[in-house]
């Protein structure tokens, strides 16, 4: 199969790896991460400008009419650099959702704002009992007027500091574990009644604990009661994207060790020449392309009309970037000694933000164990 790059996909990829070369040396990305935003305004308004941000989005919504693979190519050169701007939360989870849930009215007024920088969005959909699964929703909406009012709590929702508009998944009938009976809503981040308690991730980012009493969404995405549907296609669209940006992590590490095992001498040579340890990066290079293929698979599935088949690629392929990310993330700081996990060098930030993507929408026994029940 030809895994080539199309000649404009191929100059997306050029331009953000030379945005990532240039602009994202981890001295910067550290002050970034410091500043009172965790990000730059800077970066995202030349993400808007060079096109980025609609790079997937369809053209008649002022995107330019790219999909899957265009997403692809921007995770993976964020992943090499560690981005932190909100590209996953506003472009690519917002993004989708009023693509595949938005009425034409709200596909008009917010997309054109998407690519141009002016709007960011927040996904809402975690709850504390509900551990990985997407249907457990306690979250509650209820008809208020014409509208619906929204009540509960949601947790470690990225981004919804910096966020104009948020996502949130509710139960409108049914029990808290049902499957039918769940809406998704959108909601102003400035809507009275609604709190926000922020803080700083492990891997850098922003995140924050949502509190909703009586806040009015100002619209329904997808269907009323069926709304299951719409988050899986969405948050199928976001492992594809993660497990690219995984991708990337895990090159760096590569990349970064084998440079490392060429200098570090030990009994008077480099200990990149002892078959002991060439056999360990042969291993770490055999994950990385595993984790590769797989992300590909994934990527390329996304429009597959088969549903369970789409649900059965996307969990596939979090077991083997989980697998993937965890054994070289091991091996990368293994291999540096015990300055593997400092702040100086780069090796333990990319092991932290591979964590952290295993954990998001699920890890690896979760996906294992829903793979095997499919």
């Amino acid at each position: 199969m030809d895994f080539s790059l199309s000649e404009e996909q191929q100059l997306l990829k050029d331009s953000v790896d030379r945005f990532i070369r240039e602009e994202y040396e981890l001295p910067k990305r550290r002050e970034l991460v410091a500043s009172n935003d965790g990000y730059s305004e800077g970066n995202w308004a030349k993400m808007a400008e060079l096109g980025w941000l609609g790079a997937a989005l369809p053209e008649e919504y002022g995107g330019y009419g790219g999909g899957p693979v265009e997403t692809m190519v921007v995770m993976e050169a964020f992943g090499r650099g560690l981005v932190v701007e909100p590209y996953f939360a506003s472009v690519v989870m917002g993004g989708n959702f009023l693509v595949h849930g938005g009425e034409e009215a709200v596909k008009q007024e917010l997309l054109p704002k998407l690519t141009e920088g002016k709007l960011k969005m927040a996904f809402a959909y975690a709850e504390k009992q509900a551990r990985y699964d997407l249907h457990d929703v306690e979250f509650k909406a209820e008809k208020s007027g014409d509208g619906y009012a929204l009540n509960g709590e949601k947790g470690v929702v990225f981004h919804a500091a910096s966020a104009d508009k948020i996502v949130v998944s509710a139960r409108t009938s049914g029990g808290s574990r049902d499957e039918k009976g769940i809406t998704v809503f959108l909601v102003d981040s400035g809507a009275d009644g609604l709190m926000r308690r922020d803080y700083p991730t492990v891997d850098g980012l922003r995140a924050s604990e949502l509190s909703f009493s009586n806040v009015k969404a100002e619209a329904v995405l997808g269907e009323v009661d069926n709304g299951l549907s719409l988050i899986e296609t969405v948050v199928q669209h976001g492992i594809a994207a993660v497990s690219a940006e995984a991708v990337g992590c895990m090159d760096v590490l590569l990349d970064t060790t084998n440079e490392y095992l060429k200098t570090r001498e030990q009994f008077g040579q480099p200990i990149g020449k002892f078959q002991a340890v060439q056999h360990r990066m042969a291993d770490m290079f055999i994950k990385c392309e595993e984790a590769r293929s797989m992300c590909y698979l994934a990527t390329m599935r996304l429009d597959e009309t088969d549903a369970l088949e789409r649900a059965k690629t996307t969990s596939a392929t979090k077991v083997q970037i989980g697998e993937s990310a965890r054994f070289v993330g091991q091996q990368s700081v293994q291999l540096h000694g015990g300055m593997g996990m400092t702040d100086e060098l780069s090796v333990g930030h990319y092991f932290k933000r591979l964590t952290m993507i295993d954990t998001l929408f699920g890890d690896h026994n979760y996906h294992l164990k829903r793979y095997s029940n499919m």
